[in-house]
């Protein structure tokens, strides 16, 4: 019995002492087809974002786009209220701003203003942007924007009413 103990806990010293390997969602190689396959036959929206879902499908979305980059925040009043992530489809040579609004604000604010688009740093300028005002929808896709040749970010904002701006973020750069 105490030769079992002693090695348990050399076990779980030994990987305690093991490396751990980090990774950030979407800044690592496509996934692939097979995982790209089930994670999208639902046409169900999600944090995640899916790009077979109805909004991304009315956008223009290609269905095998994937995020790449970090996901950024908008925040209002100290609190995270929206996610924006940038997805890219190898396929369509497109990029795309995603933004989606959590349930906790859209229960406090039923009407609010959104807009997603690609910054391109190489033109200084949004690209393939688009804006729903008195929303309370919780999926934005962007327009397709033609930036796979430059380097990038998602931009996101978000207004409620009586808010004198809007909040917004800013993926991270990917080139």
């Amino acid at each position: 019995m105490r030769a079992r103990s002693i090695l348990v806990v050399a076990a779980a010293s030994a990987c305690a002492l093991l490396p751990a390997a980090s990774a950030v969602a979407g800044t690592g190689p496509a996934p692939s087809p097979h995982k790209q396959h089930l994670s999208t036959r639902s046409t169900a929206p999600s944090a995640a974002g899916n790009p077979m879902s109805l909004k991304a499908q009315a956008a223009g979305v290609c269905t095998d786009a994937y995020q790449i980059g970090t996901t950024a925040y908008i925040n209002r009043g100290g609190a995270h209220v929206a996610s924006v992530k940038q997805f890219y489809s190898p396929k369509c040579q497109r990029n795309y701003g995603y933004v989606w609004v959590w349930q906790s604000f859209r229960d406090k604010i039923k009407d609010y203003d959104v807009s997603t688009g690609v910054y391109s740093y190489a033109r200084d300028e949004v690209v393939g942007q688009d804006w729903w005002n008195a929303t309370n929808a919780q999926e934005f896709w962007s327009l397709p924007a033609e930036t796979v040749k430059e380097c990038t970010a998602a931009i996101g904002s978000l207004r409620a009413p009586g808010d004198p701006v809007a909040g917004q973020a800013v993926t991270s750069k990917r080139c």
